[in-house]
């Protein structure tokens, strides 16, 4: 847990620098857009239950440049037992050769006790494009080679992985949104090994700074460790405030 707390520092380090470089290179005013959103269950008497998840997002584009970045954290117990504990945080920059066609980095951390995964940590360079950008819909797609770090199980492992990716968003109207994400990492040298993340959601304005979010989300390892499941699926429901 602690190397994962130093990985998860150095993704800090890693955005905030290259956040002020961007900056340096470019003085638009363009503004972060931020978020953080919270939702809870809790239920007591015949069953006692407790779940919290927690996630903050952020993004910023220039002209030529654009930034990503989040953090999430899932917590719960079931009868005064834990079953989910889960703290992930990613970041992503893309530079933008044409309008559609970009070159991004990607670093995305993971801890999930519960599937004891201690930490597991992604780098992946890659290429991306943009099938449809316009003001209410987005469809792009991202391939690249990644290396993988990994304690899962007890055991260390590092190994070289493909990245396969494609996210969608649509804006119904300007207080609506949908949108859905698919990411394929499977180990180079042993196709058995890989992973498969994938996000579908809706959230639908409540103020202008508050929203209500709604989401699943599917994580497939289909090596897991020993005595665990290969699926994890999350359904959330989540307030949202914007600053």
């Amino acid at each position: 847990m602690n190397r994962f707390r130093t990985i998860i520092g150095a993704i800090v380090v890693f955005t905030i620098g290259g956040e002020l470089n961007i900056r340096a290179q470019d003085a638009s005013t363009n503004r972060w857009e931020k978020s953080a959103s919270l939702g809870a269950t809790v239920t007591e008497g015949n069953s006692d239950t407790l779940l919290i998840v927690a996630d903050i997002l952020a993004s910023r584009k220039w002209q030529q440049d654009e930034l990503s970045l989040g953090a999430s954290l899932a917590y719960g117990e079931n009868e005064g037992v834990k079953n989910n504990e889960t703290l992930r945080a990613f970041a992503q920059y893309n530079r933008l050769f044409t309008d559609r066609f970009y070159a991004y980095a990607r670093v995305e951390g993971l801890h999930d006790s519960i599937a004891d995964v201690d930490y597991r940590v992604t780098l992946s360079p890659g290429v991306g494009y943009y099938f449809i950008k316009n003001e209410r819909m987005r469809l792009s797609g991202e391939a690249g080679p990644g290396v993988v770090f990994e304690k899962q199980g007890g055991e260390e492992k590092t190994y070289l992985t493909a990245r396969l990716a494609e996210k969608f968003e649509f804006k119904i109207n300007d207080r609506a949104r949908i949108w859905q994400s698919l990411e394929f990492l499977p180990q180079i040298d042993d196709l058995n090994n890989f992973l498969l993340n994938a996000e579908i959601g809706v959230e639908s304005a409540l103020t202008k700074k508050t929203s209500l979010r709604v989401y699943a989300q599917d994580t497939y390892d289909n090596e897991p460790a020993a005595d665990r499941e290969k699926n994890d699926i999350k359904l959330v429901a989540a307030v949202v405030l914007k600053f």
